[in-house]
C-alpha cells in the first residue's frame, strides 16, 4: 500500500470518512489502519475512531510498517494545536547563552518536522534545568499568545512532587514570601522589595531521612519552590545550591507531575500527569 493523501472538506468524525474515501475495504479492515496507527491527521498519528476532523485539514494513510517519528522523551499528549512532553532533568527548556542545541524546545521541533517536514513549536512556559515533568509547547503563535496572555487565569494548578530532606514542621502549610535574585543568580526571601512568591506543600509520606512532599505554586518565580523548601529547613535532594547535604537519586529531586488548565478556545478543563520519577516513592518510606 502507497501512501495517500486526502483533504476534508466537511466537518464529521474520522471513521465515517475513511470508509467514504477507501472503497472496496471492509469496515474492519478500515479500523484496523487506526489501529495499527497509520492514520494521521495533520501530521499527528491518530487511532480514534471519532477523532473529529474539521474542512482544510489533510488526512494521510502511511503503509503498513513505515517508521513512525519518535520522541527522545515520552509525549503525554499531542494534537494539533499543542505538544505535551515529559522533560527530564538535566535538559534546558529553551536555549541559553551556554547551550544552544540541547534543548527540550530544540528536541521536541525535530520530533515534530519528522513527521511535519515545515512543522513549528513555540514555548509556552519554562522549567528548571534540573527539574523534570510537564511541559506545554504551542504548534501555532496563535495557540501560543491564547495561553501566554491568560496564563495566571487559565492555569488551575502547577503541581510538583519534591523528596526533602528532613520532615517539615508541618504536615501542610503555605510558604508566602518575598523572593529576590542576587548577583549570583541565587534566589532567597526579604522583607521587602522582592517578587510575592506562594507555594503550598502536603506531606505524602515520610521515612527517616527524606520527605515527599505535594506542592503546589500560586506563583511561579524562579527557584521559588527550592527556595522556600531552603528556608523551611527542608531542602530538596540533591539541591546543594539551596543546601542540600545528600544526592540520593543523582539529580534534583523536584518534578512538575500535573498542569490543570482550561483551553483558551473551547472552554474545556485540561490535565496533564507526569508520574513520579523512579525511586521518589522509595525515599521516603
Amino acid at each position: 500500500m502507497q501512501e495517500k493523501t486526502y483533504s476534508v472538506t466537511q466537518a464529521g468524525p474520522l471513521l465515517p470518512f475513511l470508509l467514504e474515501q477507501i472503497r472496496g475495504q471492509s469496515r474492519n479492515n478500515v479500523k484496523s489502519l487506526l489501529t495499527r496507527g497509520q492514520v494521521q491527521v495533520d501530521g499527528v498519528t491518530v487511532t480514534r475512531h471519532d477523532h473529529p476532523l474539521e474542512p482544510g485539514q489533510v488526512v494521510v494513510i502511511r503503509p503498513q510498517g513505515s517508521r513512525e517519528a519518535k520522541a527522545p522523551f515520552p509525549v503525554l499528549y499531542e494534537d494539533q494545536r499543542l505538544l505535551v512532553i515529559e522533560k527530564p532533568a538535566g535538559l534546558l527548556s529553551m536555549a541559553s547563552d551556554r547551550e544552544k542545541v540541547r534543548t527540550a524546545y530544540r528536541m521536541a521541533t525535530d520530533y515534530v518536522r519528522r513527521s511535519q517536514s515545515k512543522g513549528r513549536l513555540f514555548i509556552v512556559h519554562r522549567l528548571d534545568r534540573d527539574t523534570s515533568g510537564v511541559l506545554l509547547f504551542a504548534k501555532d503563535e496563535q495557540t501560543k499568545r491564547a495561553y501566554q496572555d491568560r496564563w495566571d487565569t487559565l492555569v488551575s494548578r502547577r503541581g510538583y512532587l519534591a523528596v526533602v530532606e528532613g520532615r517539615p514542621p508541618r504536615e501542610t502549610d503555605t510558604i508566602r514570601t518575598l523572593l529576590r535574585e542576587n548577583a549570583a543568580h541565587k534566589v532567597y526571601s526579604v522583607r521587602s522589595g522582592g517578587k510575592e512568591a506562594i507555594t503550598h506543600y502536603t506531606t505524602l509520606s515520610a521515612g527517616t531521612e527524606y520527605t515527599l512532599l505535594e506542592v503546589d505554586i500560586r506563583t511561579g518565580r524562579k527557584n521559588q519552590i527550592r527556595a522556600h523548601l531552603s528556608e523551611l529547613g527542608c531542602p530538596v535532594a540533591g539541591d546543594q545550591d539551596y543546601g542540600a547535604a545528600t544526592d540520593p537519586l543523582g539529580r534534583l529531586c523536584l518534578h512538575a507531575h500535573e498542569l490543570a488548565l482550561t483551553d483558551p478556545f473551547t472552554g474545556e478543563q485540561r490535565l496533564f500527569r507526569a508520574a513520579a520519577p523512579k525511586g521518589f516513592r522509595s525515599l521516603a518510606r
